[in-house]
């Protein structure tokens, strides 16, 4: 029953809190009744429009975004609303038109807002592997830039861009600057060890992933190479306890995995890192974000990388770790037709079955490395 004394920016307050902790079936609710009192309010038909978003529900939620524009044509929370949904119909030119906007109005010293619409951009870019969206991806985060120097996330977030975009000087440099900003940015450090790790410089990816925590990992990939790397330079042997925070959550990150999480990887096989446990507006703006930039870097990386696989049957597999896959598979005559990702995904469950080990079905090294510490397969480099 509606409560008559709450204002309509009090019905806007609970709603948002109620959204911050996930719960968005309850935000609508409170949104709902408050419209029923104002439903001239701008801001309730804007949260209505995230609350779908988040849903995504996102044929009410532009419905919802665009009753907001009617009531008020150049409301900034509305044109980033309503742009990021229509980004998710396919909409481009309508979107960018809403995005834009938000600059010509003058919001560019609104960085959150900014930051927020270059994420939007991103996501989409790494779904589409769009060189122009990311390329409007990376004009906004630079307008966040020059408008907050000394924003490490901002300036992290121009290095994530500029490398899907090729340039990887530029990128490195960027987020070599982020962590002068903020030496605790792990996503940056991540990113970054990941993107040494791939020119070569083992040395200055070891250094950086060293400075990460295992909790700051939402993807197995530079957990892999981390351990790799240890091994390499202090001759680790595979149980060493130093090694032991990282395989806890190596295991972590698998036991994520559910049935529908399996279903979703099977069905959208680039959605990303898996994300639990954290503040879900966080997990909105930067993990998924992340999970974008991660899934970008295996994508990116070189192909022609020169490793050396041996399979417990002794037949040994040379090339990058997509071609090891393949060659594998080609191996294997129940899997003939299969794609690698069915391979990928039909070897995983088997090897559940038989012995209780999960393995990653993503990615390939991700696939690989977990095959070998399985006892499946050696990998001699």
């Amino acid at each position: 029953m509606p409560t008559p004394f709450l204002s309509s920016e009090e019905y806007d307050e609970r709603a948002h809190q109620l959204y911050n902790e996930g719960q968005y079936e309850e935000a609508l609710s409170v949104l709902r009744e408050g419209l029923t009192l104002y439903p001239s309010s701008v801001e309730l038909h804007v949260g209505v429009g995230y609350a779908r978003l988040a849903r995504e529900e996102y044929a009410w939620a532009r419905r919802a975004f665009e009753e907001a524009l009617v009531l008020e044509p150049e409301h900034e929370d509305g044109l980033a609303g309503l742009g990021e949904t229509l980004l998710k119909f396919g909409v481009e030119d309508a979107a960018l038109r809403c995005f834009h906007r938000i600059l010509e109005l003058g919001y560019t010293d609104d960085v959150d807002l900014v930051l927020q619409v270059g994420r939007s951009l991103f996501r989409e870019a790494s779904l589409r592997d769009s060189q122009t969206l990311f390329a409007e991806a990376l004009h906004f985060f630079e307008a966040a830039v020059a408008q907050s120097e000394d924003s490490a996330e901002a300036v992290a977030c121009v290095g994530y861009a500029k490398h899907r975009l090729s340039d990887d000087d530029g990128s490195i440099g960027a987020l070599r600057k982020a962590l002068q900003l903020d030496a605790d940015h792990s996503e940056a450090r991540i990113y970054l060890a990941n993107l040494l790790y791939d020119r070569g410089e083992f040395e200055g990816a070891l250094y950086h992933f060293e400075r990460t925590h295992p909790e700051d990992h939402w993807d197995e990939l530079g957990i892999w190479r981390l351990i790799e790397l240890k091994r390499a330079v202090y001759k680790l042997d595979e149980g060493d306890a130093e090694l032991k925070p990282w395989d806890e959550r190596l295991t972590e990150l698998n036991d994520g995995v559910d049935d529908i999480d399996e279903l979703l990887m099977e069905i959208e096989p680039h959605r990303g890192a898996i994300q639990k446990g954290t503040d879900p507006e966080i997990a909105r703006n930067q993990l998924e974000l992340f999970g974008s930039l991660l899934t970008g870097l295996v994508d990116t990386r070189a192909e022609d990388a020169p490793h050396h696989v041996v399979a417990s049957d002794g037949t040994p597999y040379r090339g990058s770790w997509d071609e090891i896959v393949t060659g594998m598979r080609d191996s294997d005559a129940e899997v003939a037709g299969h794609t690698v990702e069915e391979y990928m995904q039909r070897t995983a469950r088997r090897v559940l079955i038989q012995t209780g080990i999960q393995l990653p079905s993503h990615d390939a090294e991700s696939f690989v490395r977990a095959s070998a510490r399985a006892g499946l397969l050696r990998i001699v480099r």
